[in-house]
């Protein structure tokens, strides 16, 4: 019987398929030579097995790399398109929930049925001509396949890329012949990876240029852009710098995705897409000439979204008599530009929050009954104290010295000071991809990268600018979590064992504290942003 028959429930064939992609997750490090399924001339024999060679040339692509903001601009993107009347496919990446979202057909990501269909048909065929000179494709390389037989299978008009990683030899970039490319701002990401300089990353990133195709780049640091223009130069390609898009060409609405650097990114997703609409023989209008944005790009600009990036939700478990006591900030930030970005506008929020609803993760509508609502919960709120509290994680290979610090002290000058950071370890595995069921606590956790993070913080609050810390003036003390295992409260910080035991914590003391209203900033992974928007949500 085919994989997924009708004997097995629709929630075990599911299981089914996230196991098989999770045996594709290679326990190597990505920077990593040796792995053979890794080889980017490998991709070229994987579109022969799939029979997608034609497909994929067929396909009207738009091609986005980038440091910070290439997600944010492909979303714009997608939506100014789909606006335009256009069939789209975007694909994006991480998941922060389920691995369907990577993959999003006119907006909406993928069903089940459909997502099992094409994933059996390139798994199996991958697994049945793969050999030990072309074993089978890591985990990304392989979704990366799976989102080109979707969108050709689905027939979409415009396809939009992100790239994974880095450009010149990520997955994506088996594209030949995208109609434009985009370069989002650059910064000091995957330094093990993609170069220790900002020309050596900018060179892995302008490998997505293609001999005589227009790209589009934002404002970038000289060293980056040098390296961009040379790039582009021998391979004839027209690069041009898209402007941050002027608030005033919205008329008088608010950009989708929060925070004063998305002008950044909208103003690249314009020109990708005016340009694509030009070259496509699709032309709107001559925005040069007119100055001003049609109806269709404002309203793609203005009603795009996107999860976890500037993301407010409100907690609907906490038993307290008003709902919004416990509210929680989530933004992916992972990079120290990034952070910075993430800490103003966590803190413009907690300075308009009083006199602004905090809208709920599930009202959509708009009625003049949610809307009172709304403001009663506001009225409430201004009369209760805040506290805001970090609640953070970072993978290994990042640098706390330079996420934390960025993220205090921005904080920190638009007044707002952390009464507490919270540091856990994800709930997200690296060797399993995340199924329907919220997995249990392990208990026997590795806490080592969490104390160090703790260490940093408590530093900074202590105002230690060394490296190794002082205890001089800390209070640290060992307790027993709920789980059993030994854990690290400090005067400014804890250490938890698990995410829902962090959670837990949360609820508990907004439950107790009735007159004060919490705001959690959740930020430093992604996969973090992802595993609290499964619990909270849950």
């Amino acid at each position: 019987m085919a994989k997924g028959g009708s004997t097995e429930s629709a929630a075990a064939r599911y299981e089914s398929a996230l196991d098989a992609l999770s045996s594709l997750i290679t326990k190597r490090s990505r920077a990593d030579k040796s792995n053979k399924g890794d080889r980017f001339d490998l991709l070229f024999d994987y579109l022969k097995i799939l029979e997608l060679d034609e497909a994929i040339s067929q396909l009207k692509i738009i091609h986005v790399a980038g440091t910070k903001g290439k997600g944010s601009t492909c979303t714009f993107t997608e939506s100014i398109l789909r606006n335009c009347g256009f069939r789209t496919g975007l694909f994006t990446s991480p998941h922060l929930i389920d691995v369907r979202e990577r993959f999003r057909l006119n907006g909406v990501e993928i069903c089940e049925e459909k997502f099992l269909e094409y994933f059996w048909w390139c798994y199996d065929k991958l697994k049945e001509k793969t050999t030990d000179d072309v074993p089978m494709p890591t985990f990304f390389r392989f979704l990366a396949l799976l989102a080109f037989k979707i969108f050709a299978a689905e027939q979409v008009d415009v396809a939009i890329l992100e790239v994974g990683l880095g450009g010149k030899f990520d997955a994506t970039n088996v594209v030949q012949t995208p109609i434009v490319c985009g370069i989002s701002s650059l910064g000091y990401d995957h330094m093990e990876i993609l170069g220790n300089t900002l020309g050596q990353i900018a060179g892995e990133k302008a490998g997505i240029f293609k001999h005589g195709i227009p790209a589009f780049t934002v404002p970038q640091p000289d060293e980056a852009m040098c390296v961009l223009e040379e790039k582009a130069s021998k391979l004839n390609v027209h690069l041009q710098v898209a402007h941050p898009l002027d608030v005033s060409l919205l008329n008088g609405l608010k950009l989708a995705l929060e925070g004063e650097h998305q002008y950044i990114n909208a103003g690249l997703a314009v020109a990708l897409c005016s340009t694509w609409l030009q070259r496509t023989g699709h032309p709107i209008t001559n925005l040069n000439q007119t100055g001003s944005l049609p109806e269709q790009f404002i309203k793609g600009l203005t009603t795009a979204s996107l999860q976890g990036r500037a993301q407010i939700v409100c907690d609907q478990f906490t038993d307290t008599e008003n709902p919004g006591d416990l509210v929680f900030y989530l933004d992916g930030a992972h990079s120290p530009e990034s952070m910075e970005a993430c800490a103003k506008w966590f803190s413009l929020c907690i300075k308009e929050d009083n006199q602004q609803p905090i809208p709920h993760y599930q009202a959509q509508d708009n009625t003049e009954s949610s809307k009172e609502v709304a403001q009663w919960h506001t009225n409430e709120r201004s009369k209760k104290d805040t506290a805001q509290i970090l609640l953070f994680n970072c993978m290994s290979v990042r640098d706390p010295q330079l996420l934390l610090p960025c993220l205090m002290r921005t904080c920190a000058s638009q007044g707002v000071c952390f009464k507490k950071a919270l540091f856990v370890p994800n709930i997200s595995v690296y060797h399993k991809v995340g199924s329907h069921a919220l997995p249990t606590t392990d208990p026997q956790v590795d806490l080592s990268w969490q104390f160090t993070l703790q260490r940093v913080w408590e530093n900074l609050m202590q105002g230690d600018k060394g490296g190794e810390a002082s205890n001089t003036g800390q209070v640290c003390e060992e307790v027993k979590d709920d789980t059993g295992m030994s854990v690290r409260s400090c005067t400014n910080s804890s250490v938890f064992s698990s995410l829902p035991l962090a959670i837990k914590w949360l609820r508990d003391t907004a439950q107790k504290d009735r007159f004060v209203h919490f705001q959690v900033l959740v930020t430093g992974s992604l996969h973090l942003v992802g595993d609290v928007l499964r619990l909270i949500k849950k």
